[in-house]
């Protein structure tokens, strides 16, 4: 007998969304956007306009249907971003849901060096939250608290696990993560990428000491993270990889 392929997928779908429901985790994907050779900023680490007004455009989407969006405190004091939803029609159809007009800010921050006049906390209402690690002087966690939700996890770093199983308590599903590189390796470390969306420019960069999408020490061959390509898409003069990660390596 032939399988019905409609009902495969069905069943898919189905699984997919209970794991979600079981996970303590919320599902999180990255999105980023990198040069031919993988940089997604220049040696200075400063930001390079890789994609145009589509994958903007795609981005703001992304953010919009996400229940948080989540950086490294390496990209806060580097590129200050609000981390806000761009498009006024975005923002309304968030409010007509029943959610604040942009998804929670979080910040990875083990020391918590967040700059108490960031964008983050300037630009756009919504929730902020600031993830420290135990080790982080008390002088400044008692300034950043006056502006955003704290969570310690973590003694001397944030323990990433113990952040997100934290996130998912308080009702984040869907966390979109946007860098930096340093946040990144830390989180396909230890297991927390669900997916990967990445805008491949056309453009070369260069530079060993360039941030790449993943830094960090690196995995052994043996060890590396598998991917299963879920779809390609031209868009301007790049192209856009979407990406399955299998977290069992």
């Amino acid at each position: 007998m032939i399988p019905d392929f409609r009902v495969i997928a069905l069943f898919t779908q189905i699984l997919f969304f209970f794991q979600l429901i079981i996970m303590e985790r919320p599902f999180i994907f990255i999105n980023s956007a990198m040069s031919a050779d993988g940089k997604i900023s220049t040696k200075e680490r400063k930001q390079v306009r890789i994609s145009g007004p589509v994958d903007f455009k795609r981005m703001d989407e992304l953010r919009a249907g996400s229940d948080a969006i989540m950086v490294g405190i390496g990209t806060i004091i580097a590129d200050d971003p609000s981390l806000t939803v761009k498009a006024p029609v975005l923002r309304e159809n968030r409010i007509k849901a029943g959610f604040e007009e942009n998804p929670a800010r979080v910040i990875v921050d083990s020391k918590a060096r967040t700059p108490p006049d960031a964008d983050i906390f300037k630009k756009g209402t919504g929730k902020r939250i600031i993830i420290v690690s135990e080790a982080a002087p008390r002088d400044r966690i008692s300034r950043l608290a006056e502006k955003a939700d704290i969570i310690v996890a973590g003694r001397d770093t944030v323990d990433l696990t113990q952040a997100m199983e934290e996130l998912k308590k308080r009702g984040i599903k869907r966390l979109m993560l946007e860098g930096g590189a340093t946040l990144n390796w830390g989180m396909f470390s230890a297991g927390l990428v669900d997916e990967i969306y990445t805008f491949v420019g056309n453009l070369i960069i260069g530079g060993k000491n360039a941030p790449t999408l993943v830094d960090g020490d690196g995995f052994l061959e043996r060890s590396s993270v598998k991917l299963e390509l879920i779809n390609t898409e031209k868009m301007e003069e790049g192209v856009l990889l979407k990406w399955k990660v299998h977290l069992d390596k």
